[in-house]
């Protein structure tokens, strides 16, 4: 029978007709259109493997002139494929993402850290977890969690506070305005995230007429809002009136592509421009202006000037507790801010003077306005000599010469020193943010990929196969440390099986390096940090464990080539040879579990206990006790 049932509709499945509507969305933007679901992650079970995995398979079968409409990746863990989405969907400046499909209970209940990442981000993912039976006839299902206070209750009901957009689909009919809505909510640039449609696994397999024009192309457009004529003027005001102006550049800077009016901006006038984690690369690292990151994992450049700032001019950026370091960096007691954010909800923090508009809009509006307007030459040298003295300490870091073991931060020198200025280095959790944000020497805004506002552990392995995706041309460079590698370490076997040419350099030091400093420095002795041998049942055994698990051998399990090395002159030697294969490569190397790590000028508010036995946490309570005098709100 044909699927034509009558003019103007055809006989699909839910699951069907979602992947058909799906390979028909675009987003543009500035004229250039692009597939918003550039493929599909799945990982079948028995929720979804006739409904959504029967749909991908006739879908690859009946692609036309050898085109898949929907490519198709195998993953093995579904946190790790909603990872690869979320960073595949930031490199493409949120103008295309991957879909993400896994069967009911564990494996769809496996995303929601996924989601909660890419929400954070406000990164677009597409996740359709599957569901118990709308009909609920044969309940309890296996994997089914029964509530007795509500039968329409399930574990896809977690997905609700970490996605922007949530439905299930109890009916076909619900389909339609779902899909809609949903490929609204990715394409928005304020209100993007996790979009999550549960999907009843009797549902997905669900036969009916659905309308011809559902399945046409449909092309979203990413707007630019310009700033209101009024709002720009007061912002205007304010900043010829600040004597010592600082622009801090976040994620939403890149995210517009407004790199360009950025520096253009910060060259006409002068103003000093640092950036946060997700704004690394928005102005390069050598303009003028740039003054380096800002906040609890920022450099002496940046938070020196920040300190002193009489105005705050955010772009794009969501003032995380690092980025303020916890309300104590910027200590000018009649600070000013305004705020140029696509969203209000995040222009108006920091009682800012509020710009909601587009950052490459507003940057270039406020260039137009500011002609005539210039920092102060005295302020203009106190930034040159605040960037210079960086430049010497960041050289100091890079090459060290530490031994026995070397130190992090001379592999990133390494790395840094060899990697192009559109390649991608990648990381999301432990020290080696803080050591990156502090040093790392970015070029462009495409170089620096670190994901800092869920900081996930175990993010970076996947992350490196959807950057890749992303931008094949580019060599992608995921750091990892030991702890994070055996967090999530399972799509090392998808880059493998998917022939995706990837980096992993793994620094090994036994232990926690990040969190271990973090507990020494309040008091808990590094306690529960480094890989100890038990023996009567206590961490606190002198015997520390460097020959358990074998990373460099497991990651060859996974099929990778494997580089081991020691010093640095044998990792810039090993990089060179990753660089010339075709093949997915770890680089091994033994770094210093205690650092050194880069002079800190910056807090962030981590409690101490206010009462213990143990004097080290004593002394470390008086020290939280005065180092957060400073904290406040900024009113």
């Amino acid at each position: 029978m044909s699927n034509e049932a009558y003019a103007g509709t055809i006989r699909l499945t839910v699951a069907q007709a979602t992947i058909r509507f799906l390979s028909n969305q675009y987003s543009e933007r500035d004229g250039v259109e692009q597939r918003l679901i550039a493929g599909a992650f799945g990982i079948f079970g028995h929720g979804n493997v006739a409904g959504i995995g029967q749909a991908l398979l006739q879908n690859e079968i009946a692609r036309a002139d050898g085109e898949q409409e929907m490519p198709y990746i195998m993953p093995r863990n579904e946190q790790g494929q909603v990872h690869a989405a979320a960073a595949f969907a930031k490199t493409t400046n949120r103008l295309q993402t991957y879909m993400c499909t896994a069967s009911i209970g564990p494996g769809s209940l496996n995303m929601v850290t996924g989601a909660a990442l890419a929400t954070t981000n406000r990164l677009p993912v597409l996740l359709l977890p599957s569901d118990q039976f709308a009909t609920r006839v044969p309940d309890p299902v296996l994997q089914q969690l029964e509530d007795p206070t509500s039968l329409d209750v399930s574990v896809n009901d977690a997905f609700r506070p970490v996605s922007r957009f949530f439905d299930r689909i109890n009916r076909p009919e619900q389909l339609i305005p779902s899909l809609l809505s949903a490929m609204r909510v990715l394409t928005d640039p304020a209100e993007t995230g996790a979009v999550t449609i549960a999907m009843p696994q009797d549902v997905q397999a669900e036969v009916f007429d659905w309308p011809v024009e559902l399945f046409r192309k449909r092309v979203w457009h990413v707007r630019r809002p310009v700033p209101e004529p009024a709002a720009l003027e007061r912002a205007v005001a304010l900043i010829k009136a600040a004597e010592r102006p600082l622009i801090i550049a976040g994620g939403g800077t890149i995210y517009a592509g407004a790199s360009e009016e950025l520096r253009a901006l910060a060259t006409a006038t002068g103003i000093p421009v640092g950036d946060t984690q997700a704004g690394k690369g928005a102005i390069n690292f050598d303009h003028p202006s740039a003054v380096g990151g800002v906040g609890s994992t920022g450099c002496d450049s940046g938070n020196h000037i920040a300190d002193k700032a009489d105005l705050i001019i955010g772009v794009g950026t969501r003032y995380s507790d690092f980025t303020t370091a916890s309300k104590t960096q910027f200590k000018n007691p009649d600070v000013k801010f305004v705020n140029i954010n696509v969203t209000p909800f995040d222009a108006a923090k920091e009682s800012a003077e509020m710009v909601v508009a587009d950052a490459r809009e507003a940057l270039a509006a406020l260039k137009e306005a500011l002609a005539d307007y210039h920092v102060e030459a005295a302020y203009s040298e106190e930034i040159t000599a605040e960037k210079e003295a960086w430049i010497k300490a960041t050289e100091r870091c890079y090459h060290l010469d530490h031994g026995p073991l070397p130190a992090q931060t001379e592999v990133f020198g390494a790395l840094n020193e060899l990697m192009g200025e559109e390649d991608v280095v990648i990381n999301a959790a432990g020290s080696m943010p803080g050591d990156l944000q502090a040093l790392w020497q970015a070029r462009s805004p495409l170089q620096y990929h670190v994901e800092y506002a869920f900081s996930c552990m175990g993010y970076e392995v996947p992350a490196a196969m959807g950057v890749k995706l992303a931008r094949p041309e580019a060599e992608v460079v995921a750091i990892v440390g030991d702890g994070t590698y055996q967090m999530l370490p399972m799509e090392l076997a998808t880059v493998v099986q998917e022939n995706i040419k990837v980096i992993y350099v793994l620094l090994q030091n036994y232990g926690f390096c990040s969190i271990g400093a973090l507990s020494e420095s309040r008091g808990s002795q590094r306690f529960g940090t480094k890989y100890r041998r038990r023996g009567e049942g206590s961490h606190l055994a002198d015997e520390q464990v460097i020959d358990g698990v074998d990373i460099a051998a497991n990651a060859r399990s996974w099929g990778l080539d494997v580089l081991e090395v020691h010093t640095i002159a044998e990792f810039k030697e090993a990089y060179r040879k990753a660089e010339a294969s075709d093949r997915p490569t770890m680089i091994h190397i033994e770094t210093d579990l205690y650092g050194p790590n880069p002079p800190g000028s910056s807090w962030w508010d981590v409690p101490v206990s206010g009462v213990s036995e143990l004097e080290s946490t004593q002394r470390a309570y008086e020290e939280y006790l005065r180092d957060r005098k400073p904290q406040r709100h900024y009113l």
